[in-house]
């Protein structure tokens, strides 16, 4: 286990906007700290991965698309993992991936665990 390394796991997508800007925001603010930060998404959380789609949900009305929020966690160096069994859950192909996504199995996300002090899930 790595004492510097956070581990966030995104089930939450655009169906459920309000939880979908505060997992991007922990993470920048984790790497802010100095701490490595993996996302892995699956379940819904993978639509958030499909180009064009983060800058169409907005937690509160008015307020910054959730894109904004995954650009700031991808400039500040968080990893993202997408599981391939999600990308057929959610009728997607890699191709479908915004740049800099990981396409890894599920036993990734364990692995992941195994490595991680903390863990959060959205």
């Amino acid at each position: 286990m790595d004492e510097d390394r956070v581990l966030i796991i995104m089930t939450s997508g655009i169906n459920t906007p309000r939880r979908c800007a505060t997992p991007f925001f922990f993470a920048s603010l984790a790497v802010a700290m100095d701490l490595e930060v993996d996302m892995f998404f699956t379940i819904d959380g993978t639509s958030l991965l499909k180009k064009g789609v983060a800058e169409t949900v907005y937690p509160k009305e008015g307020g910054a698309p959730v894109s904004d929020f995954l650009n700031d966690a991808i400039e500040s160096g968080v990893t993202f993992y997408c599981c391939t069994a999600s990308l057929e859950l959610n009728d997607m192909t890699p191709d479908d991936l915004i740049d800099g996504v990981e396409l890894v199995g599920g036993a990734t996300m364990w692995e992941l665990a195994e490595d991680a002090s903390k863990i959060l899930s959205f």
